[in-house]
């Protein structure tokens, strides 16, 4: 193994502590530190809105190690509130910025790790400094969201977007007893669904009493000292104490473009299969890499953690003389909305049409137990699949909690080329309780043949 003895992570949340935690296992002998620019490390971000609606007791239950915890159990330094404002490749040093004392220092390297993460999208209405505008990004925004509902007269709450991280969002402020507007440019939630599943999320918010606008393109802000009170939609203003913006992120790649490096279509680092970006010394991995998409061979933007997580072992491994190849992913994700989950494995049918695809597509609505069984409920799938070959491209799903599971077939499904035909041979269990008679995925499946 090539003699490592100066490690450097640049970022705390997901990939930065996997890949840190790596690399000194890879080489006990490197000296292995990470800058952190905020006042936590190793956060379940994704698990924040379970906090904010109470599920989660406490904040501190999703922050899984602080700085002196990771050293003891990782052997790692840590370094809180401390921003890295320039990379020189050249000469192998970053600068820092000591926030707590305002000063700067210079930190070679041997191999640095660049886990920058994203940062969210803020609506351009919105940027000026407003009192009662809030993203839900990291346990130091949730702490703010937290001190202003607690300390302000709060009874109106607009989101704006309505994906994921707003629909998450808007049932736990629904929960804490708050009136919600969901607002957004495309005409259904989760617009990158299909379409059946959009207009399902939509009936299920309205029976939650939230209410969804679409087709918002310009909204007009009502602003009164330093706050904004309300907005604007045709001839309707809608008043409002709060807003939360949820637009999604882009890539957090500041230091990487000023050394730089190559960057890809989507503002992510361009990597290779060992994790490493254009410079030979330094890898990256997290919410800031593009990731090849199993499926078209295409690299995109997916900022989830599970591959943040995953690409980070792999370059902490590397960047600490260890040879791990990382694999083109499929992408995989879930979300619960009130009573019901989304879960889509691969391709949906508008990015089948987009990449050219000669696809097909089957839908159908099943129970998810046997109908005799109290907690029975209806499941919608759709299965994508090229019409040539039977290939399995890809699955939606809104259901109950046994979603995520199908999805997660399907995707396993995917990574082995398995067709439609494979499908419809599984053998699927049943229990009364638990699992249907009838799987929903082998009625695709046969559905898929014809049958």
């Amino acid at each position: 193994m090539k003699r490592i003895n100066k490690i450097i992570v640049v970022g705390g949340n997901a990939a930065g502590p996997a890949a840190a935690a790596k690399a000194k296992r890879v080489n006990p002998e490197a000296e292995v530190v990470l800058y952190e620019s905020g006042n936590f490390i190793s956060t379940g971000t994704c698990e924040l809105p379970y906090v904010l609606a109470g599920e989660i007791e406490d904040y501190r239950n999703v922050v899984f190690f602080d700085d002196k915890s990771f050293f003891d159990k990782k052997g790692v330094k840590v370094f809180l509130r401390h921003l890295v404002t320039e990379i020189n490749p050249k000469e192998k040093f970053i600068r820092v910025k000591n926030l707590n004392e305002d000063k700067e220092f210079i930190d070679d390297y041997d191999s640095l790790i660049l886990t920058t993460g994203s940062k969210a999208r803020m609506h351009p209405a919105l940027t000026g400094n407003y009192g009662n505008v809030f993203i839900l990004k990291s346990v130091d925004t949730f702490l703010k969201i937290k001190n202003y509902l607690e300390s302000a007269t709060v009874k109106n709450i607009l989101i704006i977007g309505g994906s994921y991280i707003g629909l998450e969002t808007a049932e736990s402020f629904k929960k804490l007893g708050y009136e919600i507007t969901i607002i957004d440019l495309a005409p259904l939630p989760i617009p990158n669904a299909e379409e059946e599943i959009s207009n399902l999320v939509l009936e299920g918010l309205q029976k939650e009493k939230v209410r969804f606008i679409g087709d918002v393109a310009n909204p007009k802000f009502i602003e009164s000292s330093k706050k904004i009170t309300g907005v604007k939609i045709g001839s309707e203003i809608i008043e409002t104490d709060m807003v939360l913006v949820s637009m999604g992120v882009v890539p957090n790649n500041t230091l990487a473009v000023s050394a730089k490096l190559e960057i890809g279509k989507f503002g992510g680092l361009r990597i290779d299969k060992k994790a490493r970006t254009s410079n030979q010394f330094i890898y990256a991995a997290g919410d800031n890499v593009e990731l090849q998409n199993r499926i078209t061979g295409k690299y995109e933007y997916i900022p989830l953690a599970t591959y943040a997580h995953e690409y980070g072992h792999a370059a902490g491994a590397n960047a600490a003389g260890g040879n791990v190849f990382v694999e083109p992913v499929v992408r995989n994700s879930a979300v619960k909305i009130f009573n019901d989950v989304y879960a889509s494995a691969g391709l949906t049918s508008r990015e089948a049409k987009r990449f050219e695809f000669g696809y097909s597509t089957v839908s159908t609505v099943a129970p998810n137990l046997i109908g005799v069984m109290p907690q029975s409920r209806k499941i919608f799938g759709k299965l994508i699949f090229e019409k040539d070959t039977g290939l399995i491209l890809g699955a939606s799903f809104l259901g109950g909690a046994e979603a995520p599971g199908m999805a997660d077939l399907i995707s396993a499904m995917i990574l082995k080329k398995a067709k439609v035909e494979d499908l419809a041979k599984v053998n699927f269990n049943y229990t009364p309780p638990n699992a249907p008679f009838v799987n929903i995925l082998s009625i695709l499946g046969r559905k898929a043949l014809g049958d």
